[in-house]
């Protein structure tokens, strides 16, 4: 679903690992929730952004998916917790989720392949 590159274990609970694309986005996930088919959980442990202000925005956010059945369908809840309108990289960031959950996710899901870098 993401375009850059993964470093760590992310299959249980407890495991970290971190995110970097580029020099523009590095952050480092703690896998806190994790029940099979139903929920994962991510507290951010450690963040760099770029292109903000304050660098560190995402650290101490939690971010969640939840999945449940939908009568023949499956939904994909996502919340990352934390980021707020008050903060700098509300506006973007939000945005960028949204690109990456109804577009990559979505494709990865539904085809098989993410499209990470695909402009909507």
């Amino acid at each position: 679903m993401w375009s850059g590159e993964i470093e760590g274990n992310t299959n249980k609970l407890g495991d970290e690992f971190t995110y970097r694309y580029q020099e523009l986005h590095r952050s480092k996930q703690k896998i806190t929730e994790l029940i099979p088919g139903k929920k994962v959980g991510w507290l951010v442990l450690d963040s760099y952004l770029s292109l903000i202000e304050d660098k560190t925005e995402w650290n101490g956010t939690k971010i969640t998916f939840e999945i449940s059945k939908k009568a023949d369908k499956t939904e994909v809840r996502f919340t990352h917790v934390g980021l707020v309108p008050d903060h700098e990289c509300d506006g973007a960031c939000s945005n960028a989720w949204g690109s990456y959950i109804n577009g990559s996710l979505r494709s990865l899901i539904t085809a098989g392949k993410g499209q990470p870098n695909r402009k909507e």
